[in-house]
């Protein structure tokens, strides 16, 4: 496996398979690159921490960095390539700074009021350094989770509307991987201690009791009970279109419940479909 740190050594892998991470692999990201692996080669994992996609609340220095332990994990798990560039190779000086502008947003990240209602410059900073991305590894799919379902969302919206610029690319969602308790597995599990690991259970929890619900505020009411009984700080607890993230009144369309709650100072989301 090649670790790349140029722009120049990526045209060795153009054209295959491409899971953009921030590193801190786990079993979630290695799912992801395995898929990648069935869909074709050269399998390229980025890693790179993005500084754009922190609010000013959140810590971007805490941010786990582990570069070593994710290159062996990647390349066990299928990886070609590790691409690990600098901030510079991302975000280039003044005079060449339109290679890595914001897109248009699509209105899946700024009119659901979930992710983009709680962290406003999130999904521009996203969209920024993914087209970027895009534009450096040329990938002919790229494989987000479903655990960051907006996000993933997002990324599919951006690329439809920006059809003319990726015109080969294919978004491709893979399934959120669950620990044998069922709480869905993120970076952030780390910092839970074993009291706030247990009330951590609630989101997957109030997800699977909001699907026998007949109604979308029936579901939603269920959740924000489960969540309030586990002790979790709610931001959002809703079931929304499963395209548009918009309110919904009924099951007439595909429906997706989303989640976003704290436990303690660690801030966690999921969802299912419905």
């Amino acid at each position: 496996m090649q670790v790349v740190r140029t722009i120049d050594e990526l045209a060795d892998f153009y054209g295959g398979s491409f899971v953009p991470t921030m590193g801190a692999l786990h079993e979630g990201h290695l799912s992801l690159i395995r898929q990648a692996k069935d869909l074709g080669s050269p399998v390229v994992v980025s890693i790179f921490v993005n500084p754009t996609q922190f609010s000013p609340d959140e810590d971007f220095s805490r941010y786990p960095r582990q570069l070593d332990e994710d290159i062996a994990l990647a390349e066990g798990a299928g990886a070609e390539a590790i691409f690990a560039p600098e901030v510079d190779t991302i975000y280039p000086p003044p005079t060449h700074q339109e290679q890595a502008s914001v897109p248009n947003l699509p209105s899946v990240a700024t009119e659901p009021g979930l992710e983009d209602a709680k962290r406003p410059t999130h999904f521009a900073g996203v969209c920024q350094v993914v087209a970027r991305l895009f534009d450096l590894v040329n990938p002919h799919q790229a494989i987000f989770g479903e655990k960051d379902y907006q996000q993933l969302s997002v990324i599919r919206a951006m690329v439809e509307q920006e059809d003319d610029r990726w015109p080969n690319l294919t978004i491709v969602p893979g399934p959120t991987v669950r620990e044998p308790d069922g709480l869905a597995m993120s970076s952030r599990n780390v910092y839970l201690d074993p009291q706030q690991r247990k009330d951590a259970l609630g989101l997957s929890s109030a997800l699977l009791n909001a699907q026998s619900a007949l109604s979308p505020g029936d579901a939603e009411a269920t959740m924000h009970s489960i969540l309030q009984d586990h002790h979790l700080e709610v931001e959002y607890a809703v079931v929304r279109d499963a395209k548009t993230l918009l309110p919904i009144e009924n099951y007439s369309q595909p429906a997706r419940a989303l989640i976003a709650a704290r436990v303690g100072t660690v801030r966690l989301i999921d969802n299912m479909p419905m």
